[in-house]
């Protein structure tokens, strides 16, 4: 672990110039691909592309802001908290809730006893063996793939991060300032492109939301992660060995951020995501860190519990497997 830290080191250096590049040209790319699509209809086609497009550059500018909520964007506190309130309104989400919670999970990741904290449950199979049918079925719902990418990423960006939790200790004023900068947004959009924008922009969103779960599910959901309970629990191993580092191609890097390489964001989250992609290419193989492709992140959707014993993410249960049919009993 020393060594592998060592190793990271010298990949934290911050680049104000390579920032800036990327966060005003990430900006650029989003309102010139809304902007375009907005006046393309009713070529829906073309609309179409563009709604991708868009919600692809939303999905780097959150990354950007999580970079600067760790003040690993920018060389500076005061430039990282600016310009992680500047992209708020844009990536939905109130920044100093953000970086609360999100540090907070980094403080908890794997933490059987601090569930809580992450972003996506984990029933244990234990669990799953002593639940309920309703609870059986509602975790059933909650880690369907159809349902969760989707409708969970438009409850979390579009509707809870209006109130995040945590809001009251993070500041009331703040999430209400953004909320009206939302607003102001939503109008601004209203009064260029009438309903038909509003539609596209609320398009947009939604491949931005459902591209966000759809990394934030594989970041930590695989098959050989890492969980465990107090006092064994390490959060050091958790961060390396909890955290997926997804290889899906360039341009899955490029649009996300080079978030994908999230055991070493976890391990050493100084490391700036501008240089993130490079590091992890050069300390794969020296380290042996495993990395997941496309046929491995797909089966990843198959996995919903935590095994205990087996210590590795499984599937479901076979209906009619013997004693996981229903809740354990007590003997006595």
């Amino acid at each position: 672990m020393k060594e592998i830290f060592a190793a990271t080191q010298p990949w934290c250096d911050r680049d104000d110039r390579i920032a800036a590049a990327s966060y005003f040209g990430t900006f650029a790319f989003y309102f010139a691909t809304l902007a375009l699509a907005l006046f393309a209809a009713p070529h829906w086609a073309v609309t179409a592309v563009l709604v991708v497009l868009n919600g692809l550059s939303g999905v780097r500018l959150y990354v950007l802001q999580h970079d600067c909520g760790h003040h690993s964007l920018f060389s500076t506190r005061e430039a990282n908290d600016r310009a992680g309130y500047g992209l708020s309104v844009f990536t939905l989400t109130p920044f100093r809730a953000m970086q609360y919670n999100h540090n907070r999970h980094h403080t908890h990741v794997g933490d059987l006893d601090g569930r809580e904290t992450g972003e996506i449950h984990t029933m244990t199979l234990r669990e799953w063996q002593a639940a309920t049918p309703w609870q059986r079925l509602t975790y059933r719902l909650y880690r369907n793939p159809l349902l969760m990418l989707p409708l969970g990423g438009i409850l979390t960006y579009a509707i809870r991060y209006r109130w995040p939790k945590n809001t009251a200790k993070v500041g009331v004023g703040g999430v209400l300032l953004h909320n009206l900068g939302l607003v102001l947004w939503l109008g601004a959009i209203w009064a260029a492109a009438g309903e038909r924008g509003l539609m596209i922009y609320a398009a947009t969103v939604v491949v931005a939301a459902t591209v966000g779960v759809f990394c934030v599910y594989l970041q930590h959901n695989f098959e050989e992660t890492y969980w465990d309970r107090r006092p064994d629990y390490s959060v050091r191993d958790a961060s390396l060995h909890g955290s997926s580092a997804l290889d899906l191609g360039w341009w899955f890097d490029l649009a996300t951020g080079n978030i994908a390489y999230h055991d070493l964001h976890h391990f050493n989250p100084r490391i700036p995501s501008y240089r993130l992609r490079r590091c992890h290419r050069a300390l794969r193989h020296e380290f042996a860190l495993p990395t997941i492709e496309w046929p491995a992140a797909l089966r990843s959707f198959t996995l919903k519990l935590w095994d205990e014993e087996r210590e590795r993410l499984v599937p479901f249960p076979a209906k009619g497997a013997a004693d996981l049919t229903g809740p354990t009993r007590s003997t006595a």
